[in-house]
């Protein structure tokens, strides 16, 4: 067993964590090569992270996999980024299914190219009674677009008179989101040392502990996460409390 994973406490393990998997390009850059080779060899980093929550049982997993804003990276590099989305969930459809893990796909699906959305679709329509977790792809996936896609929904039901703008509360609101299934994010980690939430998961981390990693996502290991967990458990979660009003309600 991992020493850093014998450090955890499975008692208090988040429920709902989140990847910004950033830093491909510059791994493969570092190395001579072309982006696109880093976006190859992250699928291990991707495995690494799916398996390190299956271990510790933690439900909930969202990869940040395509934002909105990547469809303007240069055509080959999209092209790739697509073709190797296609054989990834080829490769790995029937992991996922055994590890029982139920997939999700949250984001602008339409947008993706007809093959990828297809295949996407009938792994999540095979894993759809799965209960050992969730693994969650971001893809095609903008935060602002999905809080303005929430609000046109919502001003929608009001002008028909379905809904009542003083009923509005956060949960009307959240119903109205991609994530309208899954619990708040308690932990969100970014690799590649950039410290920025880039557009991701905006309204769903509004209390979620926030770690920037100084590696690239290529070099994401198992004891990567496992510290990361080990991390969020030293923190004091206190959402707008004191210290002593957590400490009475113990």
């Amino acid at each position: 067993m991992s020493s850093v994973k014998e450090k955890i406490n499975l008692q208090n393990i988040p429920k709902h964590v989140a990847i910004i998997m950033d830093g491909n390009g510059r791994w493969a850059k570092s190395r001579g090569e072309e982006r696109t080779f880093g976006h190859k060899n992250a699928i291990n980093s991707v495995r690494n992270a799916i398996n390190a929550c299956n271990e510790i049982n933690i439900p909930y997993l969202t990869l940040y996999t395509f934002s909105s804003e990547n469809w303007s990276r240069p055509h080959d590099e999209v092209n790739t980024l697509m073709n190797l989305l296609s054989e990834t969930l080829l490769l790995e459809a029937e992991e996922i299914f055994t590890k029982g893990l139920r997939l999700h796909v949250i984001g602008e699906v339409d947008k993706l190219p007809a093959l990828v959305k297809e295949q996407l679709m009938n792994v999540v329509e095979l894993t759809k009674d799965n209960a050992k977790g969730n693994l969650i792809l971001a893809l095609s996936y903008g935060s602002q677009r999905e809080i303005l896609q929430a609000v046109k929904q919502i001003s929608e039901k009001v002008k028909k008179g379905d809904l009542q703008a003083e009923d509005i509360n956060e949960h009307i609101f959240e119903e109205h989101l991609y994530t309208k299934n899954f619990p708040p994010v308690d932990l969100m980690i970014r690799t590649s040392g950039e410290v920025r939430v880039s557009n991701f998961m905006l309204w769903q981390i509004a209390y979620a502990e926030l770690q920037f990693l100084n590696i690239l996502w290529p070099d994401f290991t198992k004891d990567t996460f496992f510290q990361c967990i080990v991390d969020y458990q030293n923190k004091e979660r206190r959402y707008g409390k004191t210290s002593e009003q957590l400490e009475i309600n113990k």
